[in-house]
């Protein structure tokens, strides 16, 4: 792949021409808050919506998860018209997040606690008024737990089951009832689950964590 000279921030780097721009900057480490980005999927999911920045010559902020490399490219990943637009896509998937991180077992190494550390925003949305789903947690598989309440529909679990796994989690319902669930609603241990836990290895918050072994429970 050729190698393209872009401008970052100020600062010119080279990347690989056609490489997706989320990518270019997240290996140069230039962070840019995100959710459902993942290696080796065909299409961005453009599912969280919160990886906005500015490229010269466009009328507004742009998803980097979706453009891709090209020489010339001017790129603004701390432009005010991005970060507002990333704080209030945050704001609003924190609305609905049964926010618990002093028992959850992400705690300290949550993706939703960097996206806040980055953008300088409380976990805690306070223009906004909560609405959380109140769903039932499934702790019916034997290697994990979910808990829906959790989940920010990010699909980054949904991908990984059907390339990894073996397809069991899709979703369900639609709107503001939309949920990751195996078919039918089942619960976990009644599907075709084979418990490879790759699923869990991609959440970014904690709405997939690991069972602790029996001896510790």
């Amino acid at each position: 792949m050729k190698s393209a000279t872009l401008t970052i921030d100020g600062k010119k780097v080279t990347a690989p021409a056609g490489e997706k721009l989320l990518w270019a900057l997240l290996d140069r480490g230039i962070y840019v808050p995100n959710l459902c980005a993942l290696r080796g999927s065909d299409e961005p999911l453009t599912a969280c919506r919160l990886c906005w920045v500015e490229i010269e010559g466009r009328n507004g902020p742009v998803l980097s998860c979706n453009e891709t490399v090209s020489g010339g490219m001017v790129v603004d990943t701390r432009g005010e018209p991005a970060l507002r637009l990333a704080k209030r896509g945050f704001e609003l998937l924190m609305a609905s997040h049964a926010l618990d991180c002093a028992h959850c077992q992400k705690n300290g190494n949550c993706e939703l606690q960097k996206v806040a550390h980055h953008l300088h925003v409380s976990l805690k949305p306070r223009s906004l008024r909560r609405l959380v789903r109140d769903l039932p947690v499934d702790d019916s598989h034997p290697r994990f737990v979910y808990t829906p309440d959790k989940c920010v529909l990010c699909g980054r679990c949904v991908w990984t089951c059907r390339k990894l796994g073996n397809g069991t989690l899709g979703y369900s319902h639609r709107g503001f009832m939309r949920r990751v669930a195996a078919f039918g609603d089942a619960p976990l241990a009644a599907s075709d689950c084979d418990g490879c836990l790759e699923c869990v290895k991609v959440c970014p918050s904690g709405a997939l964590v690991t069972k602790p072994p029996r001896s510790a429970q």
